[in-house]
């Protein structure tokens, strides 16, 4: 099992000081065959530097789930995003977790297509059995990936895995262990949210889909679906990628015994922040035009026009911010527009 190799994706995007505090976890975990491709977004806040900083020993992470490690220096592989294209490397059997790869991109291409440049230069230059992305807002436990892997292992039909997922600021409750999809309201049902863990999720189970913030997918599972659908840019991506791989067989499974915490939306901040709300309605529709039953998408429309008026300025007034009212307009628009 531990042969399997593995290539972690993630992306960040103004986000430095969760990207060095996920990297000091996952470096520290017991899996031997894997290593990590970080995809930078054109980030403006000095990540770059700051992520090499970190890399050469300059920086010390501290944080509540890890103890510091003591670790020689992370060599550092760096590409434009036009490189990471050319790039052809010699194929290792054994895969370098002392190494860390950095992709620049020029423009931020969101979190389908930052994973995607991601995942293209892992399939060209390191062959792996396995990828892995993860959000740069996690942290992982040291056995997660080994779990995750076990678990994929287990079944020739399981193609996509993810752990139990916990809160960051409330690190024994909840956040999500799978997702369910509601067809008719055009959204992700989350298994577990605000549960606190006594132990009631303990068997692997089967979803519509798992969390993109660890989302395990096998090699063979990618080559047949093909990448992310980058149209979704930011949300909903993980779930058409799994609904992909469910349409040629291939099945979404929980894997209890791989624990991460997630600081949950720092990014795209969700429904609260207009970036999140003009994303999640846009994706919405793009989502239900590709997938719903007709009966399920007449519903969706008729429910959408009633809630046209009262979700933007009930959001509004909820999170005192009325940057979201313009936010959700722009986004049914687009929406609606998009084919």
């Amino acid at each position: 099992m531990d042969n399997q190799k593995v290539s972690i994706i993630i992306v960040n995007w103004n986000g430095w000081k969760d990207t060095l505090e996920c990297l000091e976890s996952v470096y520290q975990i017991n899996y031997p065959n894997y290593n990590i491709i970080l995809v930078d977004n054109n980030s403006k806040d000095k990540s770059i530097t700051k992520i090499k900083d970190y890399a050469a020993g300059k920086i010390t992470v501290k944080s509540r789930f890890n103890p510091t490690s003591k670790k020689e220096p992370i060599a550092i592989i760096e590409h434009t995003r036009k490189k990471s294209l050319e790039v052809h490397k010699k194929q290792f059997k054994q895969l370098k977790n002392s190494e860390l790869t950095i992709i620049k991109n020029e423009t931020n291409y969101g979190f389908a297509e930052g994973n995607n440049v991601g995942i293209r230069y892992a399939l060209k230059n390191f062959n792996p059995d396995y990828i892995l992305l993860l959000n740069n807002d996690t942290i992982v436990d040291k056995d997660f990936l080994r779990e995750l892997v076990e678990t994929g292992e287990s079944d020739n039909n399981i193609g996509i895995v993810g752990p139990k997922i916990y809160y960051y600021n409330d690190p024994q409750t909840i956040w999500c262990i799978g997702g369910k999809i509601s067809w008719k309201f055009a959204r992700g049902v989350h298994i577990g949210t605000n549960e606190l863990d006594k132990g009631q999720y303990e068997e692997k189970r089967e979803f519509d889909y798992v969390s993109g913030s660890a989302f395990l997918i096998k090699t063979e599972v990618l080559k047949k679906t093909g990448l992310m659908d980058e149209n979704f840019f930011l949300y909903f991506e993980e779930t058409d990628l799994a609904l992909r791989a469910s349409k040629i067989g291939y099945k979404s499974v929980y894997s209890p015994k791989a624990k991460i915490w997630h600081k949950v939306s720092k990014s795209g901040g969700g429904l609260s922040k207009p970036i999140g709300l003009y994303y999640i309605t846009r994706n919405r529709w793009i989502f239900m035009k590709k997938w719903a039953k007709k009966r399920d998408y007449v519903f969706f429309i008729i429910y959408q026009i009633i809630g046209t008026v009262v979700f933007p300025v009930v959001l509004s007034i909820y999170y005192s911010n009325w940057e979201l009212f313009g936010a959700y307009y722009k986004g049914l628009i687009q929406g609606l527009k998009n084919e």
